[in-house]
């Protein structure tokens, strides 16, 4: 039986992730010493004590999530078989399968919230979280209220059936929130982020990210990783590596990741990280799933 080992991406912080492995765990908190030691701040006194208001900054709340699930994972002392992580969590299963090297994926990670931080700033968009309709009829109002260069929205996470998030421009994700709610959506909800992640907005953060992804070395993995962009398994280093470069703004295929790890043999998933929200896209998306979490 195939094992698949989950990340969690942003919005699964809390305060207090992690302390009692910190305490109790010479090896999680050595993994988390040396991930102060990179970014030059104490991530762990943002991890264990907050404030919220500071933890939920996504140049902070990236790299928290990282080397939380990272150093979860390593205590876990497992071999994969396969990985995916959501949004985020790409990173911290590119660590864990061994395409990146920790110190590398923290760089590029604390990098990535810095530039996402600053495009939710410059360019200001909303997302909002969609449930009850078909994909393609979302995707069709997407389409009709994207009428302008200026007015964009997309479907930004695929997170499973009958319900996806969409990301944009706040007048034409207000608007499509409208259209959805006439056309029957059960709930449309406003979130609370910083952001239009995983769509055109974050267009100013690409580039550098990119260049900065260039300078890293990937490796082929040891187990097989799961893009966001595609929804599918690879085992080259190369083909990861491009998949990532597009992944900023491209949507999370989710539900098509967790159909094609179980038609590829994953019969246990585990979510390795803060939260338990992969765990239950999980069993949304593939009821007869073997579903666990370690936090």
């Amino acid at each position: 039986m195939k094992k698949a080992y989950l990340f969690p991406g942003q919005g699964s912080q809390k305060t207090g992730m992690g302390w009692d492995h910190y305490r109790f765990h010479s090896g999680f908190k050595s993994r988390c010493e040396q991930a102060n030691d990179i970014l030059g701040y104490r991530i762990t006194d943002m991890m264990f004590n907050g404030p919220d208001s500071t933890l939920t900054q996504t140049r902070f709340t990236q790299p928290a999530l990282f080397v939380h699930a990272f150093a979860l994972f390593e205590m876990l002392g497992h071999q994969a078989d396969m990985v995916a992580g959501h949004s985020l969590g790409e990173y911290t299963a590119l660590a864990a399968s061994g395409v990146l090297k920790f110190e590398d994926a923290l760089n590029a990670i604390q990098r990535r919230g810095e530039l996402m931080q600053e495009a939710g700033e410059t360019n200001p968009g909303s997302m909002a979280a969609i449930i009850g309709l078909e994909d393609n009829a979302v995707e069709a109002i997407c389409t009709e209220v994207s009428s302008e260069p200026d007015a964009v929205v997309i479907p930004a996470n695929y997170n499973t059936k009958g319900q996806l998030v969409i990301s944009g421009h706040t007048t034409a994700v207000e608007e499509a929130m409208a259209r959805l709610k006439e056309s029957g959506a059960k709930l449309v909800k406003k979130l609370p982020v910083s952001g239009a992640f995983h769509s055109p907005l974050m267009e100013s953060a690409r580039d550098e990210l990119n260049a900065l992804l260039d300078t890293l070395a990937f490796q082929s993995p040891k187990a097989q990783v799961y893009s966001n962009v595609t929804g599918t398994g690879s085992y080259s280093a190369e083909t990861i590596k491009e998949n990532l470069k597009m992944q900023l703004l491209k949507p999370v295929r989710w539900t098509q990741t967790i159909e094609s790890m179980h038609a590829d043999g994953a019969r246990y998933f585990v979510e390795t990280g803060s939260g338990n929200v992969l765990q239950g896209l999980v069993k949304r998306t593939i009821k007869e799933a073997e579903v666990s979490g370690f936090q």
